[in-house]
This record gives structure tokens, C-alpha cells and sequence, in this order.
């Protein structure tokens, strides 16, 4: 079988009947199957669904049906907190280990609609508590490029089954970083869009003003694709690498204040790619910055325990270590200062739409830091501060989900460990376009011999001769 890396190539052998989609959904299930105990990376693999739908997309392209399903026979993955008719859906805890729900989320209705085939639902930290991708009870996730890290959380098992070639594409959710992080670790690409822009419906909640749904990919273009299926909307700035004259705030204070020398270097090169391919960087100052973890963790904290009364009420012992902390905050949260969080929010947003009404986009590094080792709990910078491992990996990504704007991470290089480091491209409401060109341009101009190294690293989990 060769090698498909991307939906374009995947869906023009199937145009071709190369290979069919009943064939491609025993192969990524096979490489879960026999290659996923080192990552654990999927929680249930779904192998009598992946087969009922691929035998469903294979009857379609017999028929020349192909039109209106733009994911025809593609390999996904689903967080395991995201409904799934018929299938387990544990939110990666044991509370939820038999909880089989009767219906699906709605994202998982649209993919289903446009021809996805569900090979796997994917680990996560516990209820996506957590930003690492630690899990007591399925098994921390381990980062393809080098199992000794994490690979990112919450959504750390979307990225992993992604970057291991588990499948192409997949869903998870996004509330301080949980889509990017992972995604930066992992050296894939995530997008969390515009809040509300794909439905949370079916979505187990962990923060609802905060909770983001969105895809994860090997590249900008999947990306898009998975978002135009989620979304029923066009989105052409993934196939347009022209981005001269587009305008990128730079806040560079902000970023430079405390960086990994290595992250810092390959933000710097990434700065260098973008003008040359024409953008005019501007020195931005993001609004309240440093205020963002505290307002985020202020929103969320009180909220978390709120979703989980009825749990923490028939189940409190059967939490992982991590949840009493969580709830004994959420529990001794005030509501003044609830509303001072969400005070700061409404300054925030208000802020970055002035700013975007200057520049088209904003970039950063996805974090200050490179992966962590499993286990990790702080890291410490060169100027001697250390920092916890949560507070670090959020710092540059958080202040999205507290605002809405749309904002995806893609790579940018290795370290000189050989760990992935993301470039963060933020835009302005519905911007999703604007984030993709830049992507885009940045992706055909500086990664393509990055990809090739992913395939490298992770070769065994690809489809090969």
C-alpha cells in the first residue's frame, strides 16, 4: 500500500481505485492496533464502526457519489469527550470508563456526514483537566517524536494519533490551549476556531464560556478541510500562499520576557520566513497579557466545578489525584472574583478587536517552552525562575480562548533535542481565513522538509510498501 499523507492524496487514489476506503480503515486500524501501546493515544479503537462507514464510503464511490463528502473515506480519530453514538465515551476518566452514549455530538454528526470514517477515540487528560498528557487510568500519552515527553494536553491523544499516522485527521477541544499545545508538541497543526464556530453539543463540559471545539491535522490544508466539514463553510485562505502585504503584530515585550533560548531562536527564523514572503511585521502590545492565566483559571476554576456537582457528589473518590485540588479552589472560588475574571475578559476582547482592527494577525510562539519530560513539573528558565509546567505551556495561548478569537498552531522546527516547537497565528472574529493564509504561506515556504521528517521519525505508523 503506498503512502497517503494527505485527504487530497488519500481521496484521489480512491478516484483512481487504487485502494478502498474498507482497505485504508483495516490498515489504520491494524497500526493502532499493533503500534499505539508505545503513545497510547486511543482509548477505544472503533473498528465496527470504522468498517460500517468504510463500507458506506466504498458504496458511494462505486456509485460516483463522492460529491458532498468532502472527507469520504478519511481516517479520524474523536477526543474521548466528545459523544459517539454506540461507542464508549469515558472523557478519559474511570467514572465514565461504561458510559456508552445514544447519540452523537454534533461535530461527530457532521463529520459523519461528510464521509469520515472514526478509526479510534482518542486519551486525553482526565475530563481535559489538565495541559499535560498525563492519565492514571488509560495511560500518560507519549510524544511520537521522542516517548520520554508528553505530548501536550488536553487534547494530547488527537495530536499523538495524528503525528504517529493513526489517522489523518481529528477532533478535540480547546479551553486554555488543549488543542494547540498538544499540537505544538506533537509538530502537527490544530485550530481553535472562533468560539461557538463548530457546536459543543455533545460535548462533555468543562468550562462553557471558555470550551472551544476544533480539528487537528498534518497540515493546513487537512486542517481546512476538517473545519469546512465541521462547519459547512469555504475556506479558501488554505490553498493561497500569497500573503504580501498582509500586516502580523509582533508583541515582543510580552514573548521575550521569559523564553526558552531554542523556542526564541526558531520564533526569531519564523519571523525571518514571513518577511520575506512579503508580511510587514508591527510591534503590538497584546492587551492585559499577563493578566490572561489568572483571568482564564478565574473563569474556568469556578465553572469546572459547577459542570461536575452531580460527579464530585456520587463519585469524588473515584477522581484522579489531580481533581480534589481542582474542586476544593472551585469550591472556595467567590463570585466577586468571578466577576472581575469576567470584567478583565470583556477589556480583553475589547482590546485585541481594537487591535485587529490594525493588523490582520498576530503571531507568537504556541509556548514559551519546548515539551516537557512525563512527569515534569516545573520548568525553569535561563534567567533562574522557575515556573509550573501548567502556567508555562498556557501562557501564550490562553488569552484566545479567554476572548474568542480564532487561533491555530503550526510548526516551526525542532530544537536542537529534536523536539517540535509551534508558531501561534491568531486573527480576528471569523479570521479563520486570514490564519490560514499565513499558516498556509508559512507551511509552503519553511515545512515541507519538516514533514518529511515527521514521516521519518514515525515511519513505522505509516502505510508503506
Amino acid at each position: 500500500m503506498q503512502p497517503y499523507r494527505t485527504i487530497n492524496e488519500l481521496q484521489e487514489a480512491y478516484r483512481q481505485r487504487l485502494v478502498s476506503p474498507g482497505e485504508i480503515a483495516d490498515y489504520y486500524l491494524s497500526q493502532i492496533e499493533s503500534a499505539d501501546c508505545d503513545y497510547r493515544s486511543v482509548i477505544t479503537v472503533t473498528g465496527e464502526t470504522a468498517r460500517r462507514q468504510a463500507s458506506a464510503a466504498g458504496e458511494r464511490l462505486t456509485a460516483g457519489r463522492e460529491t458532498g463528502a468532502p472527507l469520504l473515506g478519511v481516517p479520524v480519530t474523536i477526543k474521548d469527550n466528545i459523544d459517539t453514538a454506540g461507542i464508549r465515551t469515558t472523557n478519559g476518566s474511570q467514572i465514565d470508563r461504561n458510559r456508552v452514549p445514544t447519540g452523537n455530538a454534533a461535530v461527530v454528526d457532521r463529520l459523519e456526514a461528510a464521509g469520515a470514517v472514526t478509526v479510534g477515540k482518542a486519551n486525553l487528560y482526565e475530563y481535559a483537566f489538565g495541559i499535560t498528557s498525563d492519565n492514571p487510568f488509560y495511560g500518560d500519552v507519549r510524544n511520537p517524536w521522542d516517548m520520554r515527553y508528553m505530548a501536550g494536553g488536553s487534547s494530547s491523544g488527537s495530536a499523538a494519533s495524528v503525528a504517529a499516522g493513526f489517522c489523518i485527521g481529528s477532533i478535540g477541544t480547546d479551553t486554555a490551549g488543549s488543542i494547540r499545545v498538544p499540537s505544538s508538541c506533537c509538530g502537527v497543526v490544530g485550530l481553535k476556531p472562533t468560539y461557538g464556530l463548530i457546536s459543543a453539543d455533545g460535548v462533555d463540559t468543562l468550562s462553557w464560556t471558555l470550551d472551544h471545539v476544533g480539528p487537528i491535522a498534518g497540515n493546513v490544508a487537512d486542517l481546512a478541510l476538517l473545519l469546512e466539514a465541521a462547519t459547512a463553510r469555504s475556506y479558501e485562505g488554505a490553498r493561497l500562499a500569497d500573503i504580501r502585504g498582509m500586516r502580523i503584530g509582533v508583541p515582543r515585550e510580552f514573548v521575550y520576557r521569559r523564553i526558552e533560548p531554542a523556542v526564541r531562536a526558531l520564533f526569531d527564523a519564523a519571523l525571518s520566513v514571513l518577511v520575506a514572503l512579503g508580511a510587514v511585521l508591527v510591534d503590538v502590545e497584546l492587551p492585559l497579557a499577563d493578566r490572561a492565566v489568572a483571568v482564564a483559571t478565574g473563569i474556568a476554576t469556578p465553572e469546572v466545578g459547577y459542570s461536575h456537582r452531580e460527579r464530585i457528589a456520587a463519585s469524588m473518590a473515584l477522581y484522579g489525584p489531580g481533581a480534589a485540588d481542582t474542586f476544593a479552589r472551585s469550591r472556595a472560588a467567590l463570585a466577586h472574583d468571578y466577576m472581575e475574571a469576567m470584567r478583565l475578559r470583556a477589556e480583553m476582547t475589547g482590546g485585541l478587536d481594537a487591535l485587529f482592527g490594525d493588523v490582520d494577525a498576530i503571531v507568537t510562539p504556541t509556548m514559551p517552552a519546548a515539551p516537557t519530560l512525563l512527569g515534569q513539573q516545573e520548568v525553569l528558565f535561563p534567567d533562574g525562575v522557575s515556573e509550573s509546567v501548567h502556567e508555562c505551556m498556557i501562557r501564550f495561548t490562553c488569552l484566545y480562548d479567554v476572548t474568542g478569537h480564532p487561533a491555530l498552531s503550526i510548526p516551526c522546527g525542532l530544537t536542537p533535542d529534536g523536539l517540535p516547537v509551534g508558531l501561534q497565528i491568531a486573527a480576528a472574529y471569523h479570521g479563520e481565513d486570514t490564519a490560514f493564509r499565513a499558516a498556509y504561506a508559512y507551511e509552503q515556504a519553511a515545512l515541507l522538509e519538516f514533514y518529511d521528517e515527521r514521516e521519518k521519525r514515525v515511519k513505522h505508523c505509516r502505510p508503506s510498501d
